[in-house]
């Protein structure tokens, strides 16, 4: 695994809670040489500055120091042609699901076509929930245990950062045959701004009941994560929006 590679991999820790699982978490991210660490909302502001998240990093303060702390999940996805959400709980909607050892194979895959990635971890406590999961391309889990599934918050991005970089430090795969450049699929931001298009669409035409919106968003929002959309394809779509905007 080169520099290059490792600067495609963003890692997400979502409203953290303890400043040890930030500094602990940025102590495996550079033990496996990554560094990209993303910081959405976490319970106490400026938590890689606490002192307990320094003494956990031991020796990894330059990844503290480089974080990037935001309230918008929104913002930390963007540009991510795969944003892969990991919990173990399984949900009734939303992105397809893979374990671990099959979301490997499409990570180097963007990797290789020089496409940027992201991984997803939820807070301690609960997880990543249904908003967090719609901002993702897929709902990831690390085969464990199944009495027992539960890892520590940086247990587990030690686990994705051990295996990653395995799978990067081998030949990155070739390109499917007849494909000369990388699929352009749009980032997950840009999807869920396109199903709230649609939604506003739904409803001038009278499709969605807004009193009423039973599970019609939540299908549409599935549907179009087991398609991941290319560029091209939400402007298309945004365009069918516009038009029923129109009949209002």
């Amino acid at each position: 695994m080169n520099a290059s590679q490792a600067q495609l991999l963003r890692w997400v820790l979502v409203e953290t809670s303890h400043p040890g699982n930030v500094g602990s978490a940025a102590r495996a991210l550079k033990t496996m040489g990554f560094s990209d660490l993303h910081l959405i909302a976490p319970k106490i502001a400026e938590v890689a500055q606490t002192p307990e998240a320094i003494a956990l990093a031991s020796g990894a303060v330059d990844v503290l120091e480089s974080s990037q702390e935001t309230s918008s999940l929104e913002s930390a996805v963007q540009g991510c042609t795969l944003v892969l959400g990991l919990t173990s709980r399984d949900r009734e909607f939303g992105p397809p699901a893979l374990n671990w050892q099959d979301a490997r194979p499409l990570v180097k895959a963007a990797i290789a076509g020089n496409q940027q990635v992201a991984l997803l971890f939820g807070p301690e406590r609960t997880g990543l929930d249904n908003h967090h999961l719609s901002l993702c391309t897929h709902r990831v889990w690390l085969d464990a245990n199944p009495v027992y599934p539960s890892l520590n918050l940086a247990q587990a991005i030690m686990v994705c950062a051990f295996t990653l970089r395995e799978s990067l430090a081998e030949d990155l795969e070739l390109a499917p045959l007849g494909s000369t450049e990388p699929v352009d699929y749009a980032d997950p931001a840009a999807v869920a701004a396109m199903l709230e298009h649609w939604r506003e669409g739904l409803e001038a035409i009278g499709y969605l009941d807004p009193a009423n919106p039973k599970k019609l968003m939540p299908r549409l929002q599935a549907l179009f994560a087991r398609t991941r959309l290319h560029k091209e394809e939400i402007d298309l779509l945004r365009g069918i929006a516009k038009q029923m905007l129109l009949k209002k």
